[in-house]
């Protein structure tokens, strides 16, 4: 009898949040995807916004500004 890897299920659905560390945002999603660290609370949304527009965005990263 083998044992089979099971790989972690990826949510269909995007659920990105922002969070902060000391003066820092970050925005990260359930999927597992996470942006850079931004000084900008609104970059980090507009990250998070970007990442949960995207159809089948996992492990995608927004592009630098």
């Amino acid at each position: 009898m083998q044992a089979h890897e099971q790989t972690p299920a990826v949510p269909d659905v995007h659920n990105a949040t922002t969070t902060e560390r000391g003066s820092f945002a970050v925005a990260r999603c359930a999927c597992g995807w996470a942006g850079p660290a931004r000084r900008s609370r609104d970059r980090a949304r507009l990250d998070a916004a970007a990442h949960v527009a995207v159809p089948s965005g996992h492990g995608r990263r927004p592009p630098a500004p």
